[in-house]
Parts: C-alpha cells; structure tokens; sequence
C-alpha cells in the first residue's frame, strides 16, 4: 500500500523554527483532517512538503513510497505524485487554464531516468482533450472556463474550483489541500467539496488542512489531527473536528502551546485508538 510520511520533519522561515517534530502517515485511499489555530504551523507543513524555496525543512524526512522528497525539486515531486491546492491561488495572465493543465500534464507524465515509466501516460492532443471533458463532466464545470487566462479575475470560489480540476486532471497519488475552503461562501464550498469527493475513488490519499468544521461536514475525514506549536498534539476520528468546532482551540493551546509540546506519532493507528 502506498504512504506519504512525515518523520520527525523540522523546518524554518527565514531562520525561525516553525515545524518541531511533525510526526503523520496518510494511506492510499484515506482522507486525513489536519486542524489547529492560526501561527500553528499549517501552511508551512504543506509549503514544505512541496518544496517552497522559503521554507527550510532542517531535520527529518517526508518519505513518498519510501522516497525521501525533501531531496527533490519540486517538480520532481510532482511527477512522484504529490499535489498541492493553494490557499491563494496566482493569477498567470496570458496563460489560459486549458494551455496550463495541457502544459502541466505533460510535464508530470515526463519520463526521468530513475523513473522510466510515470504513472501518468503519456497522451495525444485529442487524448488529452477527452481527459479534460471528462474531468469538466466530472467536476460539473463549464467548458467557458478553459478560454480565460488562469485565476485572471476570478472570483475566489472559481480559483478553488480552477485548483480541483488541476487536481482531477493531473490524477496525483497524495493531494494536501492547503485551506481551501478559504474565502468560500456556502455554495462555492459545496461546489468544490464536491469536486474533491469525486475524486476519492480509494486510490487517492488526502490531506485535509482546515480552521473548520464547516468544510468537514462535506470532505468528511477518517482521521483528524491538531498541530500547535509546530507539534501534533491530538489525534482522533471525526468526532474531534466536532469537538474543536464546540470548544474551540483555547484550552489546547493553553495546554500545548508552550515550548515543550508533546507530540505523538499521527498514523491511522493512532487516530483509531484515540477515536
């Protein structure tokens, strides 16, 4: 079975230690919730993961099917199959979202020498095209779309779509979904739940990265996580999402939130034993 691990990870921004200790297994076929106040430490676990050149991962190792991708660009990353959905999507102007997904497929299905045969195969222009309306049907979305520059005067619930059909379209092995639900009225957070749903075929791991309840009420997680203080401090089912949501995260960070933060390994394991 396939596994995305984070051992022990360590990082910084610009000399400051945010991540210490990040412990955290997701399985092919799991969708995992990762919660926590603002500062905890969320977005640079992700911006980590995929490589943002600002972030310094110091000590420990994410492992992609036992690979260790901190040594990889991020591109590299890609191809292994990683994904990564922006909390705040960039505009490319002049680049329209069909030119970039074509762009990007290709890009990811690229052999390289230690991998001789992506997973992702390699597809003619008519091939792709019919990827694509496939994936349109799939994420119920206009066609309209794929003429428009990407993320060019979008509203904030389009770039959050425009990510999900990247997503679908570039079929990773392990998606983090960085907040989407970030900006999102009611209906463009059903819409784009919907479109992560559609995507959950048993293959697929995911990460969860979320402030709310809100969100879970549609991409509902086998397993849920609290990161403070740049450690995961709690681990549980479902039922922990609707715990915070009642109680918020006061007492846990008054708790936890010193320098000295416990933490605990965060598999599947130890989610179903807490939950």
């Amino acid at each position: 079975m396939r596994e995305l691990v984070i051992k022990d990870l360590h990082a910084t921004v610009e000399g400051r230690e945010i991540l210490k200790g990040v412990n955290l297994t997701v399985r092919q076929g799991e969708t995992h919730a990762l919660m926590g106040p603002n500062g905890s430490g969320k977005s640079t676990l992700a911006s980590v993961m995929m490589g943002h050149p600002s972030y310094e991962a110091t000590s420990g190792e994410v492992l992609l099917d036992g690979e260790n991708i901190l040594e990889m660009s991020p591109d590299e990353r890609a191809r292994k199959g990683l994904f990564l959905a922006f909390q705040y999507p960039m505009s490319i102007p002049g680049v329209s979202v069909a030119n970039f997904l074509r762009l990007s497929y290709g890009a990811v299905s690229k052999p390289e020498e230690d991998d001789p045969e992506p997973y992702r195969k390699k597809l003619t222009a008519r091939e792709f095209r019919a990827l694509l309306n496939e994936k349109l049907g799939l994420l119920k979305m206009d066609t309209t779309m794929l003429s428009r520059y990407l993320n060019e005067g979008f509203s904030g619930g389009e770039k959050k779509r425009a990510e999900i059909l990247q997503m679908a379209v570039l079929q990773p092995r392990f998606a983090v979904l960085d907040e989407t639900d970030s900006g999102l009225d009611i209906d463009a957070l059903r819409i784009v739940s919907e479109g992560v749903n559609a995507q959950r075929d048993g293959e697929l791991g995911t990460l969860v990265i979320t402030h709310y309840q809100r969100l879970l009420d549609y991409i509902k997680p086998e397993f849920v996580h609290v990161l403070v203080a740049g450690r995961i401090v709690k681990n549980g089912g479902p039922e922990l999402a609707l715990e915070l949501e009642q109680k918020g995260y006061e007492q846990i960070i008054k708790e936890y939130g010193g320098d000295d933060v416990p933490f605990e390994p965060a598999t599947a394991e130890t989610a179903a034993a807490t939950s």
